[in-house]
């Protein structure tokens, strides 16, 4: 599986900005939010969701975000058959 590609836009004292690229197939590895963030899809398309709970399927659509908070633990896997691309947006204070 290959690995899902960030590149940093933003990291100062309040956010940290990241666009994250994903051929199918490409996840981002199981890891834990250090702060509460908002993710901006950039198209739309299905991400697979590993979590403690088991394995679930989202949908997004393109340019509606969505929230979560810090603490949320899972890997995500682009489960489509073409590039899927999103913004994460961490708040650090």
């Amino acid at each position: 599986m290959e690995d899902a590609v960030p590149t940093l836009q933003i990291d100062n004292e309040r956010v940290r900005v990241t666009h994250w690229r994903f051929v199918p197939g490409a996840s981002t590895g199981y890891h834990r939010h250090e702060w509460d963030y908002v993710v901006v899809p950039l198209r739309d398309g299905i991400l697979r969701l590993v979590e403690p709970a088991g394995t679930r399927e989202v949908t997004l659509e393109a340019g509606v975000s969505y929230a979560r908070p810090a603490g949320v633990e899972h890997e995500v896997i682009n489960a489509n058959a073409f590039e899927f691309a999103f913004v994460e947006i961490e708040l650090k204070s």
